[in-house]
């Protein structure tokens, strides 16, 4: 993990310095996270009622090179919760997307890619979960981004290629209950950019 995380760090040095470029750019960027727990459109009718459920945010930097058909490294640090049956559940990660995209119309692009994500911490209700199988794992990121001048707004839905679970032993009636969380992303992400 610390190779890739590196190599991303490296990765996005070279595109700082690729900034010379027509098009080419690396900046800084956040937003929010929306996590979601089986179906978006139940999930989004309760967190309607409950607007703090289930969202998280990310912050970190980027890096572009090219300008019609871009390569854009990222790397971010992610703050996600989700709500499971009123408990909570936090994970804590170190995102790296890197996004190939192509300029649409204007000022508008689609983009995808494959994300690699660092687990660093979870936590189920107070009680951390130590036993997570794969702390590493390989995700899928697609979206449409909006540039304008040195400001960029993108949407992007992001999902975990395997399974991934957490377990615990829950406490419930003085009876030890092991119970499993899935872990992997499964997130809508709403970020600004800002170009340096």
């Amino acid at each position: 993990m610390q190779k890739l995380v590196i190599s991303t760090f490296l990765l996005t040095l070279f595109c700082f310095s690729a900034q010379a470029q027509n098009g080419s750019s690396f900046g800084i960027k956040g937003g929010l996270n929306y996590n979601a727990n089986g179906d978006y459109f139940e999930s989004i009718g309760e967190n309607a009622r409950h607007p703090d459920r289930n969202v998280g945010y990310h912050i970190g930097v980027f890096g572009k090179i090219g300008n019609q058909l871009y390569f854009r490294p990222e790397l971010m640090y992610t703050s996600t919760k989700s709500d499971y049956d009123s408990d909570e559940f936090t994970m804590k990660k170190i995102d790296a997307p890197l996004l190939v995209g192509v300029k649409v119309i204007g000022p508008l692009s689609v983009f995808a890619g494959p994300s690699f994500q660092y687990i660093l911490d979870t936590e189920f209700d107070g009680i951390n979960i130590d036993n997570v199988e794969d702390e590493f794992s390989v995700g899928l990121n697609f979206g449409i981004g909006l540039n304008l001048n040195k400001v960029g707004i993108d949407l992007r839905y992001e999902r975990g290629f395997s399974e991934n679970e957490g377990t615990f032993i829950g406490n419930n009636l003085g009876a030890g209950v092991v119970s499993r969380i899935d872990t992997r992303p499964d997130q809508l992400i709403l970020s600004l950019s800002i170009s340096l």
